[in-house]
């Protein structure tokens, strides 16, 4: 525990003037809701929600060696990534596990734009700093706010004010003039819905998050329904779904294992990948729908039809989308097929659970047609 006082984003003041209740939240001062979660919600999945995800760690990170240097820890391919495309992958230790998972991509042609969690960003940005080698330098853009817009009525909302965003795709992203201000813009987010993430100057921050809520489509979101949409999107927390111990294979991550790294071999913890890849992990992430009782929140038993405890619940709750209680968590791999009977213990109580596809609800990303 701390007592240092919570930092504050470039938008508190407005989210104070729209009443939002606050708390702390990764070491800063943050909505939790404004008018309610489910509303909150409810109203991403059908127009378009403002998130302030200022608190996360941006940094640049340049150089002739910047990418390759970048390659010794994550396992994906950037040296093939395109300009204008970014993609998400995972910061690893020694041994395999996520001190974090990013996204990373190429805005513009000045080395690599990262995206790193809240609760992580001193911890990865102390590991770079300590880790690149050559030239490859990184640049904390401590200066900058990063706002998201998430639904299905949010490209409308962004293409009234620069039409060519109408052209990007999922995970598309660019450094262009917005707002009158220097941004760097991806189509991208943390809710399974179609949206922007928009970094921008702090200091025109609280102008920009004004001029969107003027949009009657667009209203506030805070932390509550950003968790309730992102457990829908099956998408994990870090801190809860990831850790240090986990490794991608555990955490049903392969797809972020670019097949020239595996080949390589050459990323930190790939001794670990490789081994579980081939011999398969001892845990694996699952998506659970609890069909009875309360949610079953992180921390939860999860034992089998028999009642004997295999695994953990790492997040859950109630799906507004679904109308019941969904759930992810870690079981052995003998136990994690489709439509195995499971059970939850809640408050000293077993409650009927099922494994299930994820994610729960289906992801509205917007791909382009492939040429």
């Amino acid at each position: 525990m701390t007592d240092a006082p919570l930092k504050t984003t470039p938008l508190n003041a407005a989210h104070r003037a729209l009443g939002a209740r606050m708390v702390g939240f990764g070491g800063y001062d943050m909505p939790v809701q404004y008018e309610g979660v489910l509303a909150e919600h409810r109203w991403t999945r059908e127009h378009a929600g403002l998130f302030d995800v200022s608190h996360m760690g941006q940094c640049k990170i340049t150089g002739n060696d910047a990418i390759a240097q970048f390659e010794r820890f994550v396992p994906g391919d950037y040296q093939a990534l395109k300009a204008g495309k970014q993609k998400y992958s995972l910061l690893l230790n020694a041994q395999g596990g996520i001190i974090d998972d990013l996204m990373a991509g190429k805005p513009d042609h000045d080395g690599l734009f990262v995206v790193v969690n809240a609760g992580n960003k001193d911890e990865d940005f102390a590991f770079w700093q300590a880790n690149l080698s050559g030239d490859a330098k990184l640049t904390v853009l401590d200066d900058r706010a990063l706002i998201a817009i998430q639904g299905p009525e949010a490209a409308e909302v962004m293409v009234a004010h620069e039409p060519v965003l109408a052209e990007f795709g999922f995970m598309d992203t660019a450094r262009l003039m917005l707002f009158g201000v220097d941004c760097y813009v991806s189509r991208s987010g943390y809710t399974g819905e179609d949206g922007y993430e928009i970094s921008v100057p702090a200091a025109d921050a609280e102008r920009v998050w004004n001029l969107l809520l003027e949009d009657g489509r667009v209203k506030p979101i805070g932390l509550g329904a950003r968790d309730s949409l992102r457990l829908e999107a099956g998408l994990p927390l870090h801190g809860h779904d990831i850790d240090p111990t986990t490794s991608p294979v555990e955490a049903a991550l392969t797809f972020t294992l670019s097949k020239s790294r595996k080949e390589a071999a050459n990323f930190n913890g790939a001794e670990r990948v490789l081994k579980e890849l081939a011999d398969g992990p001892s845990r694996v992430r699952v998506g659970l729908h609890v069909k009875e009782g309360a949610p079953a929140r992180e921390g939860a038993d999860i034992a089998d039809s028999d009642g004997t405890v295999i695994g953990k619940v790492t997040s859950g709750g109630p799906s507004p989308s679904l109308g019941k209680n969904i759930a992810m968590g870690y079981v052995p791999p003998s136990h994690a097929a489709l439509g195995r009977a499971m059970q939850v213990i809640v408050r000293g109580k077993a409650a009927a659970a099922e494994v299930v596809a994820m994610p729960f609800v289906a992801q509205r990303y917007h791909r382009k047609p492939k040429a």
